[in-house]
């Protein structure tokens, strides 16, 4: 099993970067997907979910309207599109793929908003 993010990096505020997560080893459509994310001191948090179909979607309350969380069943993918990133943005974003019981993590991608 790997999830594979890629797509961090250094942006401005006010910018926009798009998170990927490549997944393999396992029956990507059965799974619910989700972004998670941990900044420096503080506890991981739910960014955003994708049910298994991909109709589905939530959001923290922070995020909503600026993050959209998409997923390509055919391409074993889940996408996560930030807009109007802020500081307090800054953190490693986790990719996370679960079913039940069973839950796979990526190693994360860091994702830093400064001017």
């Amino acid at each position: 099993v790997q999830l594979v993010e890629s797509g961090g990096g250094l942006v401005q505020p006010g910018g926009s970067l798009r998170l990927s997560c490549a997944a393999s080893g396992f029956t990507f459509s059965r799974y619910v997907m989700n972004w998670y994310r941990q900044a420096p001191g503080k506890e991981r948090e739910l960014v955003a979910s994708i049910s298994s179909a991909g109709g589905v979607t939530t959001y923290a309350d922070s995020m909503k309207g600026r993050f959209t969380i998409s997923r390509d069943n055919a391409k074993n993918t889940v996408y996560l599109q930030m807009n109007s990133l802020k500081p307090e943005d800054t953190a490693v974003y986790y990719c996370n793929a679960a079913y039940g019981k069973l839950a796979y993590w990526g190693q994360g991608t860091q994702v830093t908003v400064s001017s």
